[in-house]
Formats: structure tokens, C-alpha cells, sequence
């Protein structure tokens, strides 16, 4: 609960609360649900005589200097400040992007400054301040989000769209020559630190890095009411579970540095170092994940870590595996002085931080493709077991949820989608090594499930009803395993259009569960077996297919996917847990998607010609798919014949884990469809 509240109070207080909190000494009330102009954003842009199209973009050309004026003297007092430290710095733009110092995907809160600075609270998203404009860059995801978190004043850049250029290319149209572009090197990683001055340098653009001893102007703003950074305790992954020693984990990292001929190798990410280290922790919300940083050399392995984490036994543990500990602050001096020996440093530019990066000479750089993620994406035959286990209790509590609540709403209960996430946490949580969500619940009723990523607020919450479907996104952190599964429904009568958008969501969904490749093949070249019946329709979805998923890990992770980016050509290999979620989303109407995690296996088929083994997929996910959303002449014989397999699987796995009345319940949902 008090994770939960600590993660409301981070809504971010819109610039109204702040401006209050500024003039009166006051701490900052409760937020807003969303930004405080946004629910009439669009009236308001008419009322004034403003025409704002947010499915396009033209971007500004000139670009004023760090002496220019705000555009408005009534402007929010946080960007206001920024401003005058962008004045007094001669900063003409200033980037905030989400990463932390770990390139996160999900920070802990006291990294949460772009949601800080802007009010938009999504995942994925980069904002650019000037001193005469406020841009957001997002992705397909967050589109209708953004347009509701945020106000007129500002530009939401919407990315892959025609005509809308990158962030770094409308730096380099915007920002005036001999400009300065501020950044905060912990929160970029190296590669878009060293593209962005690539770029930058050829329009004699300056990239001004805050040094290691100066503060993140947006924390010297957010002052004492930014949240402390976490202090979670470490806990050992237990060895059944973890499958492998860290003894030999170092081994192969080890032989890999040899290899390549590297003295040391920094570890930013996470996730990265609870797999090396098999530690778990409890510092970001839903990852269980400890802040640290890992240091590995040929001899020794260094964690940086504060020691207030440290109980004795793990103390004791991190003693009986040879590593190291040493304060969390000491890891720029440790790489500054790595840098100075004769061996390489092994950096591996998407997964350091651009300050690791400058921390290591030019000449001592080594930058190739970081050994870790691969073997971490790569599961093991205990980690693989356990994932296979975690998703039968994890059937079981959804299967139980679904009978629990279709028998409140028949019985004319009101529930909101605020509640779901409540009600369907205490049903996973009766199960056997429960620890958490894997990530906020998405639980959109109606037009908010056409938002990719909505999250419910308690006063701003639709009831879910009988006249519309109802888009469920969740999942559960287990001891031995990661889940994430989405299930759309209706429980009353869906209309046609509602039953064709699920079928030939349901048709991408099979297209992908089916796929038989050859080693070798990426993720992107098997992305449009998800879309192809979509396609034939005029239909498609702004999200990738498939992301790679931990084991008892963050429930993304890489480096594989399946997406149509043909910029991740990272293959898909025996052992990898990889989602399946096309969807269709008609904004103002409803929204669709249907996932199940499936693991990649080897096929008994080979083509000694061409010396290529062939895979295939097996689904981990076991809850049933809505029958009554079928529009069963889109469907042909061989998927028909699928679905009733999936469903006996879930059945037989399931039903002997579940009480009489769900029993009875799963019964029905799981027998072969009427065709």
C-alpha cells in the first residue's frame, strides 16, 4: 500500500499544485488524475481561436537562443526555473528523457523527472525544453495519453509518424549555430550521447554535459519534496530457481573479456546485476531489482551498492562468491582509474550511461555488444521450470478472478476498473510464492482500453459494464517466475465490429503461436504474422508484437523482440521467453489485444543443407480466450482447431488447482468452440 501511495503522490502535482505549494510554503497536495487542462485541452484550443492537430507535427525552425524570453509569462513556475538555470548556464536546450542511471525502463520515483517537469506519467518518452517551447517525444503507446496529461502549450512529437522528425534531428533544425544542448550524462546512455553530438557538432552545436560533482537542475527544482532514493533490502535468489552459480556465470563473462582482450567490464542495468549476482531486491516498483552498479575485471567483482541494503547474511553471501562491495557514489573514480591501466574497458554503448562512458579514455574504449543480455535472455532448464510453474498458479488465480467477477457484475455489483486492480492482486496473492504485480494493472473499459497503456485513478475511473469490452493487461511477480498476460471481454453482447477487430486480433495471435522458423531468424522478420489478417482489413496496431520477458526478472527485457524495427536483428533462440500481443485500438470506441508469453523451443526439423535447426513456440500462458467475441466464419478450420487445443491445454493444466464453483466455470470457458 505505501508503494502504491508513494507512486500516486509521484502523478507528479500538476503546475497549479506547485505554484500553490511555491507561494504559500506549502507542501504539494494530492495530484490531479491528469494535468489540469487536459480534460478540456481540445475545447480550450477552440475557445481561444487555436487550432491544434495532435495527429501531426510541424516543428519551428530558428530555434531562440539561451537569452530569449518565455513564451508566456503565466507559464508553470518549474519550467519557469528550468529556464532561468538554461539562461544562466547558456543552454539553448535542455533534454529530460525517463532513463535513470540505469536506463531503466520503470525508475524508482526520485528518478522520475521527466513525469516531474512535464505531468506526463507513461513509460517511454523524451522532453526538450526551450526557452519558447515544451516537446514531448513518445511513442505509439502513449499517444492518447499525452494528449490527456497534457496541455495546449505543449507539442507532443509523435514517433514513426510521417513528417515527425527525431529528437536529435529537430535539434539539429532548431537549435541556433555556436547553441548549446544540456544534458544530465548518468541519464542518457552513450549511444544516444554519442549520436546526439555527432550530429550536433556537424551544425557547430555544443553538447554541455553536467559534470559528476553538479546536481540535475530539475532536482535542485523538485528540492524536498523529491522522493529519497530507495532503500530496499537485497534478498538471495534461491539457487533452485536461479539455476546457475555465480561462480560460473563470471566464468563465461570472463572468458568472453578474454576473448575480446577487455581488462574490465561495467555493468549499468539492473536487471544485469541481479542475474550475474542472483539477488533479488525491492527498490523499483513491480522489478525486483537492487540500484547498484557491477564492476567486473579478469581478477575481482566490485558492487556498488549502499550498505544500509546489506543485511549480514548477504553480507556474508557476497563474501562467499569473492565480491567486493563499495560505496554506490565510487563508481565513476573506480572506471576513471580502470581507465588509466593498460587492458581495455569493455562498454557496451546502449547499456552504460554516457557518464561511464566519458569516464573511460577514448583509447581504452572497447565497445561491443555486452555478453550479459544474451545469456540472461537465454534461460536455463530451472529458470524455464519455473516460469512454466509460476503460469499455472498464475491460470489458476486469473481463472478464479474471471469466475469472481462475471458473477458480481451478473448479480448488477458496480466496479470500477480502479477496483479490478485490487480484486485481482488478492486472488494472486492467496497463491504460492506471490511477491507482486509485474507491473501496474492496465484495466480499460471502453474508449479507455483504445488508451495502450492506461492506468486507472481512483476518482477518475469508469465502471465496467455490459455494452462495451472491457481490456485486461496484467501480471505477477513470483519466487520462480514472471507472468503477463492480457484478456479482452464482454459481458454482454459484443456488436459485429467488435467481434471482427477481436477475430482477426485472435488470427495475429495464432499466426505468431504457430510460426515455425530457422535458427538465425530475428524477431522483426516474423512481426507480420501478427498483422497480416489485420492488414487484409485496413487494420494494424502502433506497438510492437513481442518483448522479451525475465525469469523472477523485469517483465521486459531484451535484447530480442518481435517488432517490425528491423534495427533489433538479435535472433530468436531456444529458451527465450518472448510475449505474443497484437491488438486493434479505434480511439473513443474500445480497444483490443490478446497475449500470452510463449518460450521458444527447438523443432524436431533440420535442413542439413542449409546447417539450420528449426523452432518453434510453446505458450506458458493458460487462461482462456472469450469464445462469445469469435466471429467464427473469420476463423479458419486449422485456427478453430488451435484454440480448442489451447483451451484443452489450459484445462488439463489448470483445473486440478482451482476450487468446485471455478472448476465449473473453466469448464465451460475451455470446451471446443460451436462452429
Amino acid at each position: 500500500l505505501q508503494m502504491k501511495l508513494r507512486s500516486l503522490s509521484l502523478a507528479f502535482a500538476p503546475c497549479l499544485a506547485f505554484h500553490t505549494s511555491i507561494l504559500f510554503n506549502k507542501p504539494i497536495p494530492t495530484p490531479f488524475t491528469t494535468h489540469p487542462l487536459s480534460s478540456t485541452r481540445r475545447e480550450k484550443s477552440l475557445k481561444n481561436g487555436m487550432k491544434v492537430s495532435m495527429s501531426t507535427i510541424t516543428t519551428r525552425g530558428g530555434g531562440g537562443g539561451a537569452d530569449s524570453p518565455p513564451i508566456s509569462h503565466n507559464e508553470c513556475p518549474k519550467i519557469l526555473k528550468l529556464r532561468e538555470y538554461m539562461s544562466s548556464s547558456k543552454i539553448d536546450a535542455f533534454i529530460i528523457p525517463s532513463d535513470d542511471p540505469h536506463l531503466s525502463e520503470y525508475p524508482a520515483d526520485c528518478f522520475t523527472r521527466r513525469a516531474f517537469i512535464s505531468g506526463f506519467t507513461g513509460s517511454a518518452g523524451t522532453v526538450i525544453i526551450t526557452q519558447s517551447e515544451k516537446l514531448l517525444w513518445t511513442d505509439g503507446r502513449y499517444f492518447l495519453q499525452a494528449e490527456d496529461e497534457l496541455d495546449e502549450t505543449w507539442k507532443v512529437m509523435k514517433q514513426g509518424m510521417t513528417n515527425v522528425p527525431t529528437l536529435v534531428d529537430w535539434l539539429v533544425k532548431n537549435v541556433s549555430r555556436k547553441g548549446t544542448v544540456g544534458i544530465d550524462p548518468l541519464v542518457h546512455s552513450s549511444q544516444f550521447y554519442t549520436e546526439l553530438q555527432s550530429k550536433l557538432k556537424g551544425s557547430d552545436v555544443r553538447v554541455l554535459s553536467i559534470g559528476s560533482n553538479q546536481q540535475n537542475p530539475i532536482d535542485s527544482i523538485w528540492g524536498k519534496d523529491r522522493p529519497n532514493i530507495p532503500n530496499g533490502k537485497v534478498r538471495i535468489h534461491p539457487m533452485e530457481f536461479a539455476g546457475e552459480t555465480v561462480g560460473s556465470k563470471l566464468e563465461k563473462i570472463r572468458k568472453e573479456m578474454e576473448r575480446v582482450k577487455a581488462g574490465a567490464l561495467p555493468v549499468c542495468l539492473l536487471d544485469e546485476i541481479a542475474y550475474i549476482l542472483n539477488i533479488r531486491g525491492e527498490d523499483v516498483e513491480h522489478n525486483p531489482v537492487v540500484i547498484s552498479y557491477l564492476v567486473i575485471t579478469d581478477e575481482t567483482c566490485e558492487i556498488f551498492i549502499s550498505d544500509s541494503k546489506l543485511s549480514p547474511a548477504v553480507e556474508e553471501y557476497f563474501k562467499s562468491i569473492g565480491v567486493a562491495v563499495n560505496a554506490y557514489e565510487n563508481v565513476l573514480p573506480v572506471v576513471e582509474n580502470l581507465g588509466k591501466e593498460e587492458k581495455s574497458i569493455w562498454v557496451d554503448p546502449s547499456k552504460v550511461n554516457a557518464a561511464i562512458w566519458l569516464a573511460v579514455p577514448n583509447s581504452k574504449r572497447m565497445t561491443k555488444v555486452s555478453p550479459i543480455s544474451m545469456a540472461k535472455a537465454v534461460k536455463n532448464s530451472a529458470e524455464l521450470e519455473g516460469m512454466r510453474n509460476a503460469h499455472v498458479r498464475d491460470g489458476a488465480a486469473m481463472a478464479e478472478f474471471l469466475c469472481f467477477l462475471e458473477k458480481e457484475l451478473k448479480s448488477g455489483r458496480k466496479i470500477t476498473e480502479y477496483e479490478i486492480d485490487s480484486i485481482l492482486t488478492s486472488h494472486r496473492s492467496k497463491r504460492d510464492f506471490f511477491l507482486d504485480q509485474s507491473f501496474p494493472t492496465i484495466a480499460g473499459y471502453g474508449s479507455n482500453g483504445a488508451i495502450i497503456h492506461y492506468r486507472a485513478k481512483k476518482d477518475h475511473s469508469k465502471v465496467v459494464e455490459a455494452d462495451s469490452l472491457f481490456l485486461l493487461d496484467s501480471g505477477a511477480q513470483y519466487l520462480d517466475g514472471t507472468t503477463d498476460v492480457t484478456r479482452t471481454m464482454h459481458f454482454g453482447e459484443p456488436s459485429e465490429e467488435e467481434k471482427k477487430a477481436f477475430s482477426l486480433v485472435l488470427k495475429g495471435n495464432i499466426g505468431i503461436d504457430t510460426a515455425v522458423f530457422p535458427e538465425g531468424t530475428p524477431g522483426c522478420l516474423i512481426d507480420a504474422f501478427a498483422r497480416r489478417a489485420l492488414w487484409k482489413h485496413g487494420m494494424d496496431f502502433s506497438h510492437g508484437t513481442g518483448h522479451g520477458v525475465g525469469a523472477a526478472l523485469n517483465v521486459h527485457e531484451g535484447p530480442h523482440s518481435i517488432s517490425p524495427r528491423l534495427s533489433n536483428t538479435t535472433p530468436l533462440k531456444p529458451g527465450m521467453i518472448v510475449s505474443n500481443e497484437p491488438g486493434f485500438y479505434l480511439s473513443g470506441k474500445f480497444g483490443i489485444r490478446i497475449e500470452n508469453l510463449l518460450e521458444v523451443k527447438r523443432t524436431a526439423l533440420r535442413n542439413e543443407e542449409l546447417g539450420k535447426d528449426f523452432y518453434a513456440f510453446e505458450s506458458l500462458t493458460l487462461i482462456p480466450i472469450q469464445k462469445n467475441l469469435i466471429n467464427v466464419g473469420l476463423m479458419s478450420d486449422d485456427e478453430l482447431d488451435w484454440l480448442d487445443r489451447y483451451h484443452a491445454t489450459v484445462w488439463d493444466k489448470v483445473s486440478g488447482f482451482v476450487d468446485e464453483e471455478t472448476k465449473e466455470w473453466l469448464r465451460d470457458r475451455t470446451l471446443p468452440i460451436a462452429r
